[in-house]
């Protein structure tokens, strides 16, 4: 699964200063029972539940309601691609981490098609990548798509380290080249991108539907050091 790479990229060059300290040692008396990036439920469904959400099963109305009404409704797409349906948050809170989010929505390619038809106005995001503006008349449609994915920007700066605290070794690593890893947890649904040129992101699937969001990662792989 390809989730919402070009406003990832867009939201990766963004500068933010360092909160380390905000993300591994926050106070443990104030700690939220539920809602943080680390906190994710395994259903034995296949689903995962994180922020709340049920991957799979809520939809973006529920993303809207539980982040607030900011969300940016928009088709995101590469040259040659459907694209995904993405809700775009320039900020929220999940629990006490800050961040940006991005909710992309399971929808049929030809549905997808159908809205970009439809769309009043399609504008160019960062080079090839095309951002298409809903028309009013889908705006229902994509509010009641299941959430596919999820994509989390921490505004706090974090390293491996910071990474092995929160959710532990990863079964998998892939580097993609050579400033870009891939830490894999795939009974978490959860991939942690490692980027010492930019933004680390965080990538929430549902378990079952893990292997679509690597294999693309394996197709890319760089050779081993």
């Amino acid at each position: 699964m390809k989730l919402a790479i070009s406003l990832i990229l867009l939201a990766l060059a963004a500068i933010v200063g360092p909160a380390v300290w905000t993300f591994t040692h926050h106070s443990g008396s104030a700690v939220p029972s539920r809602g943080l990036p680390w906190q994710i439920e395994t259903l034995s469904s296949g689903e995962s539940r994180v922020f709340d959400l049920t991957l799979g099963r809520s939809t973006l109305a529920d993303a809207r309601t539980h982040f607030g009404p900011e969300m940016q409704l928009a088709i995101v797409a590469e040259p040659n691609e459907a694209g995904n349906v993405e809700g775009y948050y320039e900020s929220v809170t999940a629990g006490f981490v800050a961040g940006k989010l991005i909710v992309t929505a399971d929808l049929p390619a030809a549905t997808i098609d159908t809205m970009r038809e439809r769309a009043p106005k399609t504008e160019y995001m960062q080079s090839t990548t095309r951002k298409a503006t809903l028309a009013e008349a889908d705006m229902a449609a994509a509010l009641a798509a299941p959430i596919r994915g999820l994509a989390f920007i921490p505004s706090a700066q974090l390293d491996e380290a910071v990474i092995l605290e929160r959710f532990g070794q990863p079964a998998e690593r892939i580097r993609v080249n050579d400033h870009v890893e891939h830490l894999l947890y795939p009974t978490r649904g959860l991939d942690v991108v490692l980027d010492s040129k930019g933004r680390e992101l965080l990538q929430y699937v549902a378990p079952a539907r893990f292997d679509a969001l690597r294999a693309p990662l394996k197709a890319v792989e760089g050779p081993k050091p």
